[in-house]
């Protein structure tokens, strides 16, 4: 798939995306994915950072609340559009942007810090996006990124369910099959009938890596791995949300922190 067109996909998912998640339907990110991944964040007080793919700009809104001086970019203009009200609506500070994460338009050496929150791998050229966050770091700035976990996001996937409904086991296959941009059409399963109504489904390209491939990006850019998370609920966290319960079972995200040497 061109960059153009998953750009077109992103813009088009816009709207509908940015209505569910403000409205609580986002609940993977919003009771273990985005908390896990601020708990291995490093202080960012007054430090400089870019959030590459920052789409409505929630999590970038978290990471300025940590008192980083922070920059969003999104390929999508719409997004942008609606983290550009987010912000008129109440000023923190957050200067967002259209950019690309595979040409990244800032200088070398412009950032203290990056991050990226489940978007790297929606990135048609994950290799390029890494080397590009690795050139606007300074000497000792990191990276930290979530994506969904190779291991078991791939094109043979089914979630195994006792009686109770409660999951066991994940059955996953064709873990070694590239995939460049199938598109996968959804809607956030926790968001009842009645949110849905009138939406469009998402269509999100897949660009499905391995994780030797993912690992080997980091490493060729120049970066350092310095620490790694797969996050799963806690039981208060599956109490709260009980379909959550399946990430005790199998890890759906991984999180990455690489360092620039100095």
């Amino acid at each position: 798939m061109e960059r153009d067109e998953n750009a077109r996909c992103w813009d088009g998912n816009a709207d509908a995306w940015t209505k569910l998640s403000r409205a609580g339907y986002d609940v993977y990110r919003d009771f273990l994915n985005t908390p896990a991944f601020l708990a291995m964040l490093p202080d960012v007080s007054g430090r400089r950072g870019i959030d590459i793919g920052c789409g409505e700009g929630s999590n970038t809104r978290l990471v300025a609340g940590r008192g980083a001086r922070v920059i969003g970019i999104d390929v999508s203009p719409r997004f942008v559009e609606h983290a550009l009200e987010a912000e008129r609506r109440e000023p923190i500070g957050i200067e967002y942007r259209v950019g690309d994460a595979i040409a990244l338009p800032f200088r070398d050496a412009a950032f203290e810090f990056a991050v990226a929150f489940m978007s790297l791998m929606d990135v048609p050229d994950h290799a390029r996006a890494i080397a590009e966050a690795f050139r606007v770091l300074e000497p000792g700035g990191f990276l930290q990124f979530s994506i969904l976990h190779p291991c078991t996001n791939t094109r043979h996937r089914r979630n195994l369910r006792d009686a109770t409904g409660k999951t066991f086991a994940l059955e996953v296959g064709r873990y070694f099959e590239r995939t460049d941009g199938h598109v996968d059409e959804w809607l956030f399963s926790a968001a009842p009938a009645e949110a849905k109504q009138g939406l469009p489904l998402f269509r999100v390209p897949t660009f499905h890596r391995t994780v030797a491939e993912w690992m080997n990006a980091i490493v060729a850019a120049g970066f350092a791995i310095e620490r790694v998370e797969e996050p799963f609920a806690s039981d208060d966290v599956v109490r709260r949300c009980p379909s959550l319960q399946d990430t005790q079972q199998a890890p759906y995200f991984l999180h990455v922190r690489c360092r620039k040497p100095r």
